[in-house]
């Protein structure tokens, strides 16, 4: 479906409309927040299970 023009607006359904791309904020969220959550875990395991 292509969205159509009523008087020089873009009339979309609602589907069409949230059918956006992630951007690179949402791979870069991803990637700070998985390093973070390895990070974290490495630290509990040196603290907690180091023999």
């Amino acid at each position: 479906m292509a969205a159509t023009r009523e008087r020089d607006q873009i009339v979309e359904t609602p589907t069409e409309a949230r059918q956006g791309e992630p951007g690179p904020s949402v791979a870069a969220l991803l990637a700070i927040s998985t390093g973070l959550a390895i990070l974290i875990l490495a630290v509990i395991w040196f603290v907690f299970f180091r023999t």
